[in-house]
């Protein structure tokens, strides 16, 4: 999904390499805390003063961002989740179930809290709604803080995406700042 980020970017003719550079220290803070939520000042004070995001698209944004829109959290795993179970528990996967579970993974999507372990209730509803035993869900709790690390990092990443992206494309992003250096250069005086 990262790459597909990087790829909209591009397309956008944002440089996804500065990108990546700008927005490294929030979504390694986001990928440690494994909390949006917790993330939201620094993706905020990212997309303002390193991305040149208008503070009123990086708020909303950021904001929005922490309850639709978590591709890793809602999207992603859920999905994957059903898919993995769905054979073990006899459904067979043919197009009618596909259909089905991206219906529920995005209705289901809308309202996942930005906190740790968020991702756990999403696909607790996606099984429950597609009939599949919710307690296989389980085998995967001893690794879930892992695997939250990177959902919370990719989610963060995707609201960081959608301000980037809003404002280029709405002429709001200040190129100057975007292209700057200028933290690195306060990193390199102290």
């Amino acid at each position: 999904m990262y790459l597909i980020h990087m790829i909209i970017l591009a397309i956008l003719g944002v440089n996804p390499l500065q990108f990546m550079k700008k927005t490294a220290e929030v979504i390694l803070f986001a990928f440690t805390s494994r909390s949006s939520a917790g993330a939201l000042p620094l993706n905020i004070q990212t997309q303002t003063e390193r991305l040149g995001v208008a503070p009123a698209i990086a708020n909303f944004s950021g904001s929005f961002g922490l309850s639709i829109g978590q591709n890793g959290c809602a999207g992603i795993y859920p999905a994957m989740l059903a898919v993995m179970v769905a054979p073990v528990a006899g459904v067979e996967l043919n197009w009618q179930f596909i259909l089905t579970l991206i219906v529920v993974v995005v209705l289901s999507s809308f309202g996942v809290a930005g906190v740790g372990g968020g991702a756990t209730f999403a696909s607790i509803l996606v099984l429950s709604a597609l009939n599949l035993p919710v307690g296989l869900a389980g085998v995967l709790i001893s690794v879930e803080p892992l695997i939250d690390m990177g959902r919370t990092a990719l989610n963060v990443n995707d609201s960081l995406l959608a301000g980037t992206g809003t404002a280029k494309l709405t002429k709001q992003l200040d190129e100057e700042t975007f292209k700057s250096n200028h933290y690195d250069e306060l990193a390199s005086q102290h």
